[in-house]
């Protein structure tokens, strides 16, 4: 790793190379090629730490973004001399290796990545990173990371990892080639050893109790231009609360239309179920083939709020158009008409 100078005591955020970390990067240690006098040892090290911003219950099937909020709790434990410090010179260099040594406990490079051990919850989104946070600070903007609860994720809390890696300062050393009286430390360069650390956070999600509803049986007859078609459809409560006042609506589209587009279903308990119908008009020019019909409920919740379900398709299948016998019948009567006719003719001309 490359030796970097440091003047009047500046920060400076250091930008590792892998090819030059070599079998440094096995022991996580990121040397100098150069080493300097030491004067320190220094005990301490960052302390992450992440919180929600925000709610961390949700419903099950939603997608949301969490924010999260990563804290330095990081210090410094204490000093230990590495190196006495005899002269004028020595002494001014580990005052200043030890302005050097409290940046110990900054955070550098922070990557953030949130990891889910569950297939009801799935991490849409990569990896976050913050530049760097010292002792004591707040990341300036959260980390965001998007979600995805499963339609049938059972009610409860899940877990997620939240993995950070980082760097910190492992130790500094400084020299310098002498001591002016009035301008202080000539030719004053640093050098820094890096070191790699993880932590890993638990952020806690809940899905919330509540009904959540699923077909489990439709059956329609529906005909090209027919009026007044039947579909019959059974809702399951799949939730773990109770539904009240729950009533059934269809979104319908061309080539259908309804004046019977709602169905009372009453209180529905966790694992109830219960069937109900609707009338619906198809299109004469309505082409034979599946379809699909959107439908909601709504309903009273455990809190007493109004609540519209989340979508539902029902499959139905439109079929051709009934046959019609009212042409044929009138022809083979025309028919029948003429021949009487005919033969009444032949009759009487006789």
């Amino acid at each position: 790793m490359k030796k970097i100078a440091h003047l009047n005591g500046a920060f400076v955020f250091i930008a590792l190379a892998l090819a030059s970390i070599g079998a440094a990067w096995a022991s996580e240690n990121y040397i100098p090629s150069v080493s300097l006098d030491n004067y320190w040892t220094t005990s301490g090290s960052p302390q992450l730490d992440a919180s929600l911003a925000g709610t961390n219950e949700f419903g099950r099937g939603e997608t949301v973004t969490l924010f999260v909020d990563i804290t330095n709790r990081g210090r410094i434990m204490g000093f230990k001399a590495d190196k006495k410090a005899e002269t004028k010179m020595e002494r001014a260099l580990a005052d200043r290796e030890l302005d050097y040594e409290r940046e110990r406990t900054t955070a550098l490079g922070i990557t953030g990545t949130l990891r889910s051990e569950t297939n009801q919850v799935e991490v849409k989104s990569g990896d976050q990173v913050v530049e760097a946070l010292r002792s004591g600070e707040k990341s300036r903007e959260p980390l965001r990371f998007t979600i995805k609860i499963s339609n049938r994720a059972p009610a409860g809390e899940y877990p997620l990892r939240l993995e950070l890696v980082y760097d910190y300062q492992f130790n500094a050393e400084v020299d310098a080639t002498d001591l002016d009286p009035d301008v202080g430390l000539r030719g004053f360069q640093t050098s820094y050893w890096y070191q790699r650390a993880n932590e890993t956070v638990t952020i806690p999600v809940i899905v919330k109790e509540e009904a959540y509803f699923q077909i489990t049986e439709a059956e329609a007859d529906l005909r090209a231009g027919e009026k007044g078609g039947l579909i019959e459809v059974t809702y399951r409560n799949t939730g773990e609360k109770v539904a009240e006042d729950a009533i059934a609506r269809l979104s319908v589209f061309k080539p259908f239309s309804s004046t019977d587009d709602q169905a009372y279903i009453g209180t529905l308990g966790p694992g109830e179920e219960r069937a109900v119908r609707f009338k619906i008009d198809v299109d004469s020019d309505a082409t034979p083939k599946p379809y699909s019909i959107n439908s909601e409920i709504k309903y009273t919740d455990h809190r007493g709020g109004t609540v519209i379900s989340e979508s539902m398709k029902i499959p139905v299948e439109v079929r051709p158009a009934r046959r019609s016998y009212t042409l044929p019948a009138v022809a083979v009567l025309i028919l029948l008409a003429g021949g009487g006719a005919t033969l009444y003719r032949r009759r009487k001309g006789g």
